[in-house]
């Protein structure tokens, strides 16, 4: 009777241990956000769609966090520009302001706190995302992001 007790014990676990990946993968998934986008005098709609692309690929890799919304407005943005060009890694590294674009987001954190730098069961606003492109007609990549 005890090995089946162990073997019952084990399949219950194994099946509790499949839902629980199955609901932490579900929970990371950046699908069903929100996505707002202004109207936008510096970039096409192409342009700064491709850029939100890039922010939900990038944010594949917070595990434990849901991307909730996801939004570009442009007078924060070039407010967050300039000081990016003007102080942080824009400063040393010669980008030019039409090459930059700035997002922000708000996202969930689950129980185990992402990757352990966020706080549990918390919501993260207004977000930003620093994205640089080599060119007029480059790819964006993320480069930055937080507060």
């Amino acid at each position: 009777m005890g090995i089946y007790i162990k073997k019952i014990l084990f399949f219950v676990c194994l099946i509790l241990f499949a839902f629980s990946l199955v609901a932490y993968k579900q929970f990371a998934k950046p699908n069903n956000v929100v996505v707002s986008i202004e109207k936008s005098d510096k970039f096409s709609e192409k342009e700064i769609n491709n850029a939100i692309n890039c922010v939900k690929k990038k944010f594949k890799q917070f595990g434990g966090c849901k991307l909730t919304k996801l939004w570009y407005d442009e007078k924060k943005s070039n407010i967050y520009i300039q000081e990016y060009l003007s102080n942080g890694k824009g400063s040393l590294n010669g980008i030019k302001a039409e090459n930059v674009i700035i997002l922000l987001s708000d996202f969930d954190v689950n129980s185990s706190g992402g990757d352990g730098s966020f706080n549990p069961n918390s919501t993260y606003s207004h977000w930003s995302w620093t994205l640089i492109r080599d060119s007029k007609t480059g790819n964006w990549k993320v480069v930055d992001w937080g507060y």
